[in-house]
């Protein structure tokens, strides 16, 4: 019998969100400004999206769009913005952050990590711009960060099936490893038989990716 592969769907809207659930999503990553890699959403459209969903919302917290170097105030306000995220009733928390020297930070990975509990962490794709994946990989197993979205350091995870692939194997189950960047429904189903991967993130406008994305899946 074929394993259910968990679809989470990145969206910016309430109709986007309504269409993922509609489509059969598993759960929503809510953002804003998904052009150019997602910034955090307004509250209130976390408020409109739990009011009409069943299934788990995730929040990004990710104060502006470039790199994921950030100043004493933007890590203060990434801080308060997973707080609210969490009293306004989010299930999981998507953030992430570098150091100057492009590894994880890991003193401020753990501030939001505290802040976040009880809920999961997803580190998203800074990840990707590490310098060393193997190494950022652990540093984040450490402080129990549930999962790590990424491409497998290229521009799609198509491409970066065999990085995502090693990360499956050093991972060993001790974090999640969420492929995300170009999927669709013409690549999925190779994309998890080649990596063994057990959750899949793509961004959705419409319930018809999200309905050929599952029926891709029917036979992995």
């Amino acid at each position: 019998m074929a394993l259910t592969i968990l679809i989470e769907a990145a969206v910016e809207s309430l109709d986007a969100a309504l269409a993922a659930a509609e489509g059969g999503a598993h759960r929503i990553e809510l953002c804003a400004d998904l052009a150019h890699g997602g910034t955090t959403p307004d509250m209130q459209l976390l408020r409109q999206c739990r009011s009409q969903l069943i299934i788990p919302i995730f929040v990004l917290v990710r104060p502006r769009a470039g790199d994921f170097v950030y100043s004493d105030a933007e890590h203060r306000t990434m801080l308060e913005r997973v707080q609210r995220a969490q009293d306004t009733g989010a299930r999981g928390i998507v953030t992430g952050t570098l150091t100057e020297t492009f590894e994880i930070d890991e003193q401020r990975t753990a501030e939001l990590i505290a802040a976040a509990r009880p809920l999961p962490v997803t580190f998203h794709r800074a990840f990707d711009a590490c310098n060393d994946p193997v190494v950022a990989l652990e540093q984040l197993i450490r402080p129990g960060v549930e999962r790590v979205l990424t491409s497998g350091g290229a521009r799609t995870a198509a491409e970066g099936v065999d990085q995502i692939r090693q990360l499956m194997v050093q991972a060993n189950g001790r974090i999640g490893i969420l492929p995300g960047g170009g999927i669709d429904p013409a690549n999925v189903a190779r994309l998890v038989h080649d990596t063994g991967v057990r959750e899949v993130h793509f961004s959705v406008q419409d319930a018809e990716k999200v309905r050929r994305v599952v029926r891709a899946l029917k036979d992995v």
